[in-house]
């Protein structure tokens, strides 16, 4: 009877000690935890970098794009209307979107070690998502200008003005970085085990919580629900807005009046597409049937080639922003002609 008791007695000194060795080895682990390892792409030395110089010429085009779209705003007087001003915001907001997770991975294409401090991957987490937040805000402002100026061209005007739509787009860079506050911090509250491998080339919020040492299911559903907030309701207002601006366009009685409206709208459509069908694939549709090399990939996709192929999109089918681009270079070309002054 009493071998028994005392049999019980250390089982359960046993399981107490457990216990207290995991809360012990989860404090030590979340204390000591100062950077971590973006695994990224783990390819040969060769083919790495063949990745940095792909990439390098991706991110160079990019800058160059979106910075032309800025300077034949900001050089052509007929551009600077709302949609143009929110096209410029948008090309600027590109910019640091893709800057936000290149340079680093280009670093790590020539790095044996590819890590990254604490502080560091929080706040790439932090503005890689308020630029993500940032566009999506400005992608349904844009798609709210293009209702107003087509299904209401008689209050267009009056509406959409100049000072109003600089509020819009100030609200809009405000807003995308005050929305995942909460989610970040309470992401970066948990204790992250020892081993503290990203299996990405950036810090994303799956990747980090699976490296908690204890179960967060709250943040887990906290991320989903403002993922999935941000996401529908913006996308809600995009296509509310082109089902009522394509409804109108079919009432345009001339052709030529039709194919602009389209023009327009099909680029903005055309990126809105690129954009929301690949983040979908990652933040809303279920991570467990989403193998990590597909959800790389698709990041990858939206994060670098999408800022890359915005100002295509937006050049090759919008005739005056065509025709302001031909201006911007003709005078690049005038100003650098060396007799110029003579």
């Amino acid at each position: 009877m009493f071998h028994k008791a005392n049999s019980n007695m250390e089982i359960c000194h046993s399981f107490a000690a457990l216990k207290a060795n995991k809360y012990t080895h989860v404090e030590n682990c979340s204390s000591s935890v100062s950077k971590f390892i973006l695994l990224g792409f783990p390819y040969t030395w060769e083919i790495r970098i063949l990745c940095f110089s792909v990439f390098s010429g991706t991110y160079i085009l990019t800058l160059i794009g979106n910075l032309c779209i800025i300077c034949a705003v900001r050089c052509d007087h007929q551009l600077q209307t709302p949609m143009y001003i929110l096209l410029a915001n948008f090309s600027f907001l590109e910019i640091w979107f893709i800057t936000s997770t290149v340079p680093n991975m280009l670093a790590n294409f020539l790095s044996e070690t590819n890590t990254i401090s604490f502080s560091g991957c929080f706040l790439q987490f932090y503005f890689f998502f308020s630029m993500g937040t940032t566009e999506t805000l400005f992608l349904s402002a844009m798609a709210f200008d293009r209702y107003l100026a087509i299904c209401r061209p008689l209050h267009y005007p009056t509406v959409m003005t100049v000072p109003r739509c600089i509020r819009m787009g100030a609200c809009c860079w405000l807003c995308g970085f005050l929305y995942f506050l909460l989610p970040i911090y309470l992401i970066s509250q948990l204790p992250f085990c020892c081993l503290s491998k990203i299996d990405h080339f950036l810090c994303d919020p799956g990747p980090l919580i699976k490296l908690s040492c204890v179960p967060a299911p709250v943040t887990e559903v906290i991320c989903a629900i403002y993922n999935s907030v941000l996401i529908f309701s913006t996308l809600l207002c995009i296509t509310s807005s082109y089902t009522l601006v394509i409804r109108a366009v079919f009432r345009v009685p001339s052709a030529e009046g039709r194919q602009k409206a389209f023009s327009t709208c099909g680029s903005h459509l055309s990126v809105v597409s690129l954009f929301y069908g690949s983040i979908m694939v990652v933040y809303v549709s279920p991570t467990a049937g989403n193998p990590v090399g597909i959800q790389k990939y698709v990041t990858l996709f939206y994060s670098v080639l999408t800022p890359l192929f915005n100002p295509l999109i937006y050049s090759l089918r919008n005739k005056e922003m065509k025709e302001a681009l031909r201006k911007l270079f003709k005078t690049v070309r005038f100003r650098q002609r060396p007799g110029r002054n003579l």
